[in-house]
Order: C-alpha cells, then structure tokens, then sequence
C-alpha cells in the first residue's frame, strides 16, 4: 500500500510542468506579426531587432541568438575553452540536451 501523499500524486490526472509559457497580449500580437510577415525563424527582422536590442540592453557591440539551449550552451562552452579531457559541471536535474555540447567537445560532464 502507497503511503497516503504518494497516492495523491499517482492519482493526479493533470500533468505538471517545470515551467509553463507565460505569454500576455503582446507577445502574442509579435507571435502573430512573425507568423504573419513568413519569418518565424532562424532569421529575419524579429531576430535582428531581439540581438540588436539585447546588445544595447547589455551595452556590448553585439549580441548573437541561436536556435536552441543546446547551441547555446555549445557555443559559451567554446568560448570559455573547453577542450577533451576537461570535467565540466552540469546540473542533476536536467535534459540530455545541456550534457550533449560538453560531450560534443570532448569533455566529461560531471553530475
């Protein structure tokens, strides 16, 4: 017999996200104007105007979007050096997704 809380979550019906999206009227209206103009993704003025933005916001000469977390932990682990051989902390609670670019490299991800 499953102790009475374990039971009360085996029998929820609803799934349970991390993170559910967060969206207001606004973006929703730039989710239309992007589907609308044909440039969804991975380039064009959306993504122009967002790097652009986001460069000034951080007062930097530039900034670069790529298309996913994968890419993007691939390219910072790039630009900070690491190599094969190199242990790389990655968290215990994750995706296969942030361990993969540090295998891509050569490198031993460490829970």
């Amino acid at each position: 017999m499953l102790p009475e809380s374990v039971a009360a979550v085996a029998s929820l019906k609803k799934r349970i996200y991390l993170s559910s999206p967060h969206m207001s009227g606004h973006e929703l209206t730039l989710v239309k104007e992007a589907f609308d103009s044909n440039w969804i993704a991975p380039l064009g003025p959306h993504v122009d105007a967002f790097e652009q933005e986001l460069a000034e916001y951080l007062g930097v000469a530039g900034a670069l979007a790529v298309n996913s977390g994968t890419a993007a932990i691939h390219l910072a682990l790039r630009l900070v050096g690491v190599g094969p051989g190199d242990d790389v902390f990655c968290s215990s609670l994750t995706f296969v997704a942030s361990a993969n670019p540090i295998l891509y490299l050569g490198a031993k991800p460490a829970f």
